[in-house]
């Protein structure tokens, strides 16, 4: 067999952590682990009777009467996030498109309505269903960057949300230069901003963002935080108009916030195979930008405009990710509210819950592990070729340990 000592990464690799951690042990000396749990229990945020009801909005099925579409991709929010639990993973699938200008800059598609007579400009988001035919959104051959974007986890998150972004940034700081991720500030609230983290381009700062574009996007459905979709088609007999009069946004970012961590499959992560693959995550690079281990800003400080309750404040969380972009040679070509240069980058996508994955990468591409590992390339080349540097017992000790997130 061989022996792991002939590829040991640098020093200057394996001590990546150090920096980040240290400071962390002496700040966060009253902190205490998230709650974790794929039980559909509250967190502790709000009481469990609020949480169902809360529950119950995410999961409820929208209809055209509801303000649904005129395009859209899903009918809910448990639709796109269900796997175990609501708030989970699934397979489900958006579109996106675009192309290149002249000077090489990305430009957001143009969609095509009304059998492609009318077109709605500046739609990097393709919706898949209309509530009726003249509504159905196509695109011309001119937009030639398209890719799938696979629904993300949402378990949790409330925890990602009061990160400080000081956290996030000195994560950064402490990757080597050729590994570095980058931190994007985006808008939250006005007049505040903060560092990107979620979304696969790290688009959204908050919760309440998130969940206003997602009902405005991905059901069509106009909210407060959103202008009226004057892009939107009429046909369908649908005059777009301010359609969230219940203020479900609030909902469902106060669901999120009150959603555990997901936990891990402690039996299996307690096996020799287990806590052997955890070693070789580390030591081949894996944890540098899937980052175990963070502790959420204290309570009562402020995260882009946010006040952190106690709830979700001085915990541990264990992500496996940093929560920012890579260029991993997977880029979608797609500009999201970033800058140019994000177009080949993804954020990088949390390991906890990955058992519960159907599919994996941003565009599932990938049907197992393996073969996504086997996608990291770009900024990631070295780490993945130092799996490959692994002897076959070794890589299933190292899957095992992923397949216990």
């Amino acid at each position: 067999m061989r022996s792991l000592r002939g590829f040991v990464l640098s020093l200057a690799l394996l001590g990546v952590a150090l920096p980040f951690l240290l400071p962390q042990t002496v700040e966060s000396q009253t902190a205490t682990e998230a709650p974790t749990g794929f039980d559909n229990q509250t967190n502790g945020c709000v009481e469990q009777a609020l949480h169902e009801q809360d529950r119950a909005a995410f999961e409820e099925v929208e209809t055209d009467d509801d303000g649904l579409g005129p395009t859209f991709n899903g009918t809910s929010c448990a639709g796109c996030h269900l796997r175990p639990v609501t708030g989970g993973v699934s397979d489900v699938t958006e579109l996106r498109a675009g192309h290149l200008d002249a000077s090489g800059n990305f430009v957001p598609a143009t969609a095509f309505v009304n059998f492609g007579t009318e077109p709605i400009a500046n739609r990097s988001l393709i919706n898949k269903k209309a509530i009726c035919d003249a509504a159905k959104e196509t695109v011309t051959a001119d937009d030639n960057i398209r890719t799938l974007r696979l629904s993300l986890n949402v378990l949790g998150d409330g925890y990602v949300e009061v990160i400080a972004d000081a956290t996030l940034q000195q994560i950064a700081l402490n990757q080597p230069a050729e590994l570095r991720g980058k931190a994007i500030i985006v808008p939250a609230l006005a007049p505040n901003s903060g560092v990107g983290r979620f979304g696969w381009k790290d688009q959204h700062v908050n919760l309440l963002a998130f969940s206003s574009d997602a009902y405005l996007n991905e059901m069509g459905i106009s909210n407060r935080l959103e202008p009226n979709r004057e892009d939107f088609t009429h046909e369908c007999d649908i005059v777009a108009d301010f359609e969230d009069v219940n203020n479900d946004i609030d909902v469902f970012a106060r669901f999120i916030r009150a959603t555990k961590a997901p936990p891990r499959d402690l039996a299996l992560a307690a096996t020799p195979d287990a806590q052997a693959g955890s070693v070789l995550f580390d030591q081949i690079g894996c944890g540098t930008c899937h980052v175990r281990t963070i502790v959420t800003a204290p309570p009562n400080t402020t995260v882009a405009g946010r006040v952190v309750p106690l709830c979700l404040g001085n915990k541990i969380i264990h992500p496996f990710s940093d929560f920012l972009l890579h260029k991993l040679d997977t880029g979608d070509g797609i500009v999201q509210n970033g800058p140019q240069d994000t177009r080949l980058k993804m954020r990088t996508a949390p390991l906890w819950g990955l058992r519960t994955h159907p599919v994996f990468m941003h565009d599932r591409g990938s049907l197992t592990i393996s073969d996504a590992i086997q996608r990291h390339g770009g900024q990631a080349q070295g780490v993945r070729t130092n799996f490959n540097n692994l002897t076959s017992t070794q890589q299933q000790h190292l899957l095992t340990f992923l397949n216990s997130l």
